[in-house]
């Protein structure tokens, strides 16, 4: 069998890593020709050795330059940056892992659209702020795009025999967060250690937050919107506490189909690298307790009202992607750093997001990743700005 060649952007975070966990347990099936990092060079140094990888991108500057001293005598290609790929890369890879975090995973992923039959995307900030980009790229380049958030893959998983049109309505699931049975008043003294403990799912510091707020579940509508033309108003968030439950699809002709999986991100991962084979995963009887107590409930506006914003957003994608993006990724910095206390985030968002300065925003489509990235850099520069004169 001819071994498919892998591309894995972002090796060293956590989707990343549950990725090379996959391949490294497949090692016969796979020729994984590149990796990257942002400066973990201790993991993708493990990497490199378990998986025979001979080139490595190393993002930061000052650890490109350690890496070029350390990876010298092992013969590996140390790489700074995601251009001029096409001098190593002659011919399409056969599936790339876009998981680099953040708005910064954007131009690597529109960079590697080319070089790769399959492209399956964890970075949603590059799915909300750069979709019109992609989707064209991913078209003149006869790329697959496959989303990866559980979510998402469990909606692709769905429809993907489907015609968009037979769709009424799709429903994502959001376990509410750490705090869902509190009262409103006890959010005020909510320390960092608390926001970060998700009930189901280990993940990140940002995410984490973004999860207690309920603003990572805002962001999952609108990569809903935009990876699958469903209009906004046609998408709905469930409570569902024990995550099992992911995306429901509801067609027109009736049917209600229905996704579930263990809270284990290899799930899906491993769906997006073997959709054309019978690999068997670690497979789990269906957790019956968990199907009888599903207990669905739609989502109050009034515990979480950021939701709100989603009633006047756009269907389509414009600059106020980054904007969105922006101003959340801030205010969650500010709390990491205690400058705002958890209520904050959500009180400062709803003022900020309807800021005169960026209204022209909501008209505005991305013309190229530059202008994402510099307004990125505006937003973030303004919201430093109001919070010196709040204070």
């Amino acid at each position: 069998m001819k071994q498919k060649e892998i591309i894995v952007l972002g090796s060293t975070g956590s989707i990343g890593k549950s990725l090379v966990y996959i391949l490294k347990k497949n090692k016969n099936l796979f020729n994984v020709k590149l990796l990257s990092t942002h400066k973990n060079l201790k993991e993708i140094s493990k990497q490199c050795k378990f998986l025979n990888v001979k080139n490595i991108i190393v993002s930061d500057f000052n650890s490109y330059k350690k890496a070029k001293l350390i990876f010298k005598r092992r013969n590996i290609r140390v790489l700074n940056n995601f251009d001029n790929l096409g001098k190593y890369f002659k011919k399409k890879s056969d599936y790339v892992m876009s998981a680099i975090s953040g708005i910064n995973g954007l131009e690597p992923t529109l960079k590697l659209i080319r070089f790769t039959k399959t492209i399956a995307i964890a970075n949603k900030e590059s799915i909300i702020c750069g979709w019109n980009l992609i989707s064209k790229a991913s078209k003149k380049h006869n790329t697959q795009i496959i989303p990866v958030d559980s979510e998402h893959f469990s909606i692709w998983s769905l429809i993907k025999d489907k015609n968009i049109n037979q769709i009424d309505k799709v429903y994502i699931t959001a376990s509410g967060g750490p705090f869902i049975n509190k009262k409103i008043s006890q959010l005020n003294d909510i320390h960092i250690k608390d926001a970060l403990r998700h009930p189901n799912w280990s993940m990140g510091k940002k995410i984490s937050i973004d999860s207690a707020t309920m603003m990572n579940k805002i962001f999952e509508v609108i990569e809903t919107n935009r990876l699958f033309n469903i209009k906004l108003k046609n998408i709905f968030i469930l409570i569902h506490r024990d995550s099992y439950l992911h995306a429901i699809v509801s067609f027109k002709n009736g049917l209600k189909t229905f996704l579930v999986h263990d809270t284990d991100m290899k799930i899906p991962i491993f769906n997006t690298l073997f959709t054309d084979t019978k690999k068997k995963f670690m497979l789990k009887d269906l957790n019956i307790d968990k199907i009888n107590k599903l207990n669905l409930m739609y989502i109050n506006s009034k515990r979480f009202p950021i939701i709100d914003i989603l009633k006047k957003y756009p269907n389509k994608n414009t600059l106020f992607d980054t904007v969105l993006i922006s101003i959340n990724d801030k205010l969650v910095e500010k709390f990491l750093n205690e400058e705002i206390n958890f209520l904050q985030i959500s009180e400062y968002f709803l003022k900020m997001i309807n800021l005169k300065e960026f209204k022209k925003y909501r008209k505005l489509t991305p013309k190229n990743v530059n202008e994402i990235l510099k307004l990125s850099q505006y937003v973030s520069l303004k919201i430093d700005e109001l919070s010196v004169k709040a204070s």
